[in-house]
């Protein structure tokens, strides 16, 4: 699998997970579809790759976001879209890989080649999912490897050629083509073959989501796009660099995974009014409740209620990484914040970007960011949000992405017919053994 050139920038942006839904809800007249079907035809015509669905499995965290189930959200976007991306993220820790080949494979098909997963392992949610405590994250790691194995096994189970056209124009299947996996792993026995057809794409675009140690490994071997926190141009080819490099080490071919990155943009007509529109942001944060959202980056069991805002944290508040259950990447930014020498204050500002990339400026401004990464070959997605805001929308759309496309980074229209074609992802190898001598036919019931 290789990324075709020549290389453009795929763009992506949220279809769901904000309040908006609560609003909806509470409308008889309406659908909680309502909002995001309008920012999935405003981006159709934007042409922008793909539509992003985040998940939470837990009530109240982050806000709305895991408000709506993904794979169903997506599912109904594919009725009303005929060319943009579906993203789902679907935790491997709280899933099983036979019901997710085939939700997958059945998304694939419903949209006719243009389904992604971006999986997650959760760092939250466990209590609905029990008995137990949350896994470890070399554990929850362990079991997506093997989700991984057996969902692309079970995609391949179907060879070429296992469902032909026949003389009267209707399917014929050929049963010996479609073969079990016998997968009898650590966490799963399963027989195999997919009680689906041989998918659109095949298989649907693989992302991961994580940048822990374990979490950049199970990248390294089977993503096609990474989706990281990666703040500062610095962190951002330190990353590139690792995971590159252990994909390399892998026999994976050079420019994978993608780096994808989520811009958290402030856009104004001019700079000041970006830097204005940023000072307002900040005066508006309240950062009694700002302690808490850093000890959260600092994995959740940090103390912060009795430290001075404008004094650093010391370094025995500082949690050694490997004892942290939960988003260990997370962790490692702001623990290098902290030895920055950033303030309780500055940590709280910083955290209300979640340790994503945070830029403002005017389009072209924007722009220049935007390309300085993508130059560096350490961004090869971006997501833009705020689409169902008008001002955003213009500025998003008829400003960034425009400038982009005037410096031919962003490609002016889609190139092909599923999202695997419009990311310029090749397909990987087959997983298991080679296609077997043509048997016998007969017609599917």
């Amino acid at each position: 699998m290789s990324a075709k050139r020549p290389r453009t920038l795929k763009t992506v942006t949220g279809a769901g997970g904000t309040s908006e839904t609560y609003d909806l809800a509470i409308d008889p007249t309406r659908s909680t579809l309502d909002t995001a079907v309008r920012v999935a035809k405003l981006a159709e015509a934007a042409r922008i790759d793909a539509l992003f669905t985040a998940d939470l499995l837990s009530f109240g965290a982050q806000g709305a976001i895991g408000s709506q189930e993904p794979l169903v959200f997506v599912s109904a976007l594919s009725q009303v879209t005929s060319r943009i991306g579906l993203i789902a993220t679907v935790s491997s820790t709280f899933h099983h890989p036979f019901n997710l080949a085939r939700l997958f494979g059945t998304l694939d098909h419903v949209s006719n080649g243009r389904a992604a997963w971006n999986l997650v392992t959760s760092s939250i949610g466990e209590e609905n999912f029990g008995p137990g405590e949350l896994p470890s994250p070399e554990e929850r790691y362990a079991r997506a490897a093997e989700t991984l194995e057996v969902v692309n096994a079970l995609w391949d189970s179907w060879e070429p050629g296992a469902l032909t056209v026949g003389a009267d124009g209707k399917a014929v299947l050929h049963p010996a083509r479609v073969r079990p996996i016998h997968h009898s792993g650590r966490f799963f026995t399963v027989a195999g073959p997919l009680n689906i057809p041989p998918l659109p794409q095949r298989r649907p675009v693989q992302i991961q989501a994580g940048q822990s140690a374990a979490g950049t490994a199970l990248g390294a071997r089977y993503a096609e796009i990474v989706f990281t926190s990666l703040p500062t141009l610095d962190i951002a080819a330190d990353f590139t660099r690792t995971i590159r490099a252990q994909a390399g080490q892998l026999g994976r071919p050079g420019g994978l995974p993608l780096i994808f990155s989520s811009l958290h943009a402030t856009y104004g007509a001019t700079e000041e009014e970006a830097q204005r529109l940023v000072r307002e942001r900040r005066e508006a944060i309240d950062f009694e409740r700002g302690r808490a959202l850093v000890a959260d980056m600092l994995g959740g069991g940090v103390d912060l209620a009795d430290l001075p805002l404008d004094e650093k944290l010391p370094e025995s508040l500082l949690p050694d990484v490997t004892s942290v259950n939960r988003r260990r990447g997370r962790v490692d930014i702001f623990a290098g914040y902290a030895r920055q020498g950033y303030t309780l204050r500055e940590l709280v500002i910083a955290a209300q970007d979640t340790g994503h990339w945070a830029v403002a400026g005017t389009p072209e401004q924007l722009a220049d960011a935007v390309e300085e990464r993508f130059r560096a070959g350490v961004l090869d997605v971006i997501s833009l949000g705020g689409l169902a805001d008008p001002r955003q929308h213009d500025f998003a759309v008829n400003g960034l992405l425009h400038e982009l496309r005037k410096r031919k980074i962003v490609a002016p229209d889609y190139t092909g017919t599923t999202l695997r074609e419009n990311l310029g992802l090749d397909l990987p190898p087959r997983a298991g053994a080679p296609v077997p001598a043509a048997p016998a036919a007969t017609t599917p019931r």
